[in-house]
């Protein structure tokens, strides 16, 4: 399968931010995005390394791919970009706030602000996604609203990541919300363990390869 770049943008730094399609004229694509959160490498090497082997099938399936959307925060290992903004609050969303305890969470002066969210708001207006994974770590765990949960069990049974409707917590301008309220597609934020002196991120990756192949090879 061939993916060639079809948008990029700049992050706040100047960084470049790159998408990537095997199709360009597909009526809605699955999405694949990583590195919202800058001090979550696991997400951004799971997805490197699904990028590469996407890359060796002949899947007819139409992909959108975005690597690595927090440039700034991954150069400088941090949640937010260079903006001070978690992207995961910053989106449109019936929910969206202002308000936040936490500087991590810190959702911007206005929704959609960032530059990152902005190139990626104008991905889905341009290529309409059909179902988004959003890879990134906390603790095992396939956060999925309700048009994913058949999706999230599929997976579940390769790689023991409990599906959840939930995470415990408000989400507040996070990007399942903004899926739920306007673009009504599946969504799964697949949260992987984070990396310990005990836990590689190749080890990582191998507690999902499995499940990751199955599902793009065999799941309708």
């Amino acid at each position: 399968m061939e993916f060639v770049k079809v948008a990029r943008a700049n992050s706040v730094h100047g960084a470049e931010i790159s998408a990537y399609t095997n199709d360009h004229t597909a009526k809605s694509y699955i999405y694949l995005i990583s590195g919202v959160h800058g001090d979550e490498p696991e997400g951004v090497y799971v997805l490197d390394k699904l990028f590469a082997w996407l890359k060796t099938q002949n899947i007819s399936t139409p992909f959108m791919v975005i690597p690595a959307l927090n440039q700034d925060g991954l150069s400088a290992k941090t949640r937010v970009n260079a903006n001070g903004v978690d992207l995961n609050r910053n989106w449109p969303s019936k929910d969206w706030s202002a308000h936040f305890t936490q500087d991590r969470y810190r959702p911007g002066l206005i929704a959609l602000s960032e530059p990152e969210n902005k190139f990626l708001h104008e991905l889905f207006i341009k290529f309409n996604p059909s179902f988004i994974f959003s890879f990134h770590s906390w603790q095992r765990m396939l956060n999925h609203n309700a048009k994913a949960l058949v999706n999230a069990e599929f997976i579940y049974k390769y790689n023991d990541y409990p599906p959840a409707a939930d995470v415990g917590y408000p989400t507040p301008g996070s990007l399942g919300s903004y899926v739920d309220d306007v673009l009504g597609c599946g969504i799964i934020t697949y949260e992987l363990p984070v990396v310990t002196s005990e836990l590689s991120l190749e080890e990582i990756w191998r507690e999902n390869e499995i499940a990751l192949q199955n599902y793009f090879l065999h799941f309708k």
